[in-house]
């Protein structure tokens, strides 16, 4: 039986109102899991609560109802052990300019209450490719390195859920690819990933199990793969060598589109026609395909689906 990193259940959060402003629900009886060793997509718009969820896992917003459980613990009954059991990566870069790498390790384990012959700083600083920098001003890190250090310093009590919000905001292509490469290595370690994003295509490609929240409520929640399945239409792009000014292209259920530079975009909804029918008629109508490129839904199409509805 898998083992549960995270259990919510019923999560209610409303900001009191005021004269001039009404009560706000924030979050809307909120249920989910987090399995054990997974990497959990919390995703969704503007204002959907996902900042309001992960302030109340760390412990600077108090919920109004439901139930909070990590790694075993709840939070209403034994809070220090279950935000131990969490290491937070902020989106803001938080960092002290005038410590080294190794220094805010080691005040940052002090803080949580780590003994010195306990510490693994050294580990940690390897771990995010920071060794070569240990003894130097923080000041001096590049974006990508403070970022990676930023997930160090959450880790210094070696928690077994770490927690990553937008960690690639402003990121480069490169410094991000290096982030996911150390964020891929850590989940290798067993450690229990839960990441917001505004990226969708990174969810789509680091994520296990993605849960999408909209105004509150929980509007979706499953694996990538059949998030993904949900999107019905599909594109195909015919590249033609010659397509005659007369040509009609009329075929029930799917719809034909001509594009400069003798392209043919065919929609349709893959569940319901097959490939095949569509290749037979443009031959039919003794049109030459050169090149065939086909184009399915992403996340981001599943997203807007969801939240727009």
């Amino acid at each position: 039986m898998t083992k549960l990193a995270l259990t919510v259940e019923n999560l209610t959060k409303i900001y009191s109102g005021n004269k001039k402003k009404k009560s706000e629900k924030a979050l809307n009886n909120l249920s989910f899991e987090v399995k054990q060793g997974e990497v959990f997509g919390l995703l969704g718009p503007n204002g959907a609560g996902k900042t309001t969820f992960l302030s109340i896992l760390g412990g600077t917003v108090i919920k109004n109802e439901g139930k909070v459980n990590v790694w075993g613990f709840d939070m209403d009954t034994s809070p220090r052990q279950a935000k131990a059991s969490i290491g937070i990566v902020p989106q803001e870069i938080n960092l002290d300019v005038f410590f080294t790498p190794k220094k805010l390790l080691e005040l940052q384990a002090g803080l949580y209450g780590v003994p010195k012959k306990d510490r693994i700083t050294d580990i940690i600083l390897k771990m995010v490719s920071l060794e070569d920098k240990a003894n130097s001003y923080s000041r001096s890190l590049s974006g990508g390195m403070k970022r990676r250090l930023l997930i160090a310093k959450a880790m210094v009590h070696q928690p077994p859920i770490l927690v990553l919000d937008e960690p690639t905001a402003g990121v480069d292509v490169e410094l991000r690819n290096n982030l996911w490469k150390n964020v891929k290595e850590l989940n290798k370690e067993g450690v229990t990933i839960i990441l917001t994003t505004h990226y969708l295509f990174e969810a789509q490609e680091m994520c296990d199990r993605i849960a999408i929240i909209d105004k509150g409520n929980l509007v979706a929640l499953d694996t990538t793969q059949k998030l993904l399945d949900r999107i019905q239409t599909k594109k195909v792009h015919f590249k033609i060598k010659i397509i005659p000014d007369n040509v009609k292209l009329q075929l029930i259920g799917i719809h034909f589109n001509i594009n400069s530079g003798n392209t043919i975009v065919a929609t349709y909804e893959k569940n319901k026609h097959k490939f095949e029918k569509i290749l037979d008629f443009l031959r039919e109508k003794n049109l030459e395909i050169l090149d065939i490129v086909t184009e399915d839904g992403d996340l981001e199409d599943v997203f807007v689906q969801l939240t727009n509805n």
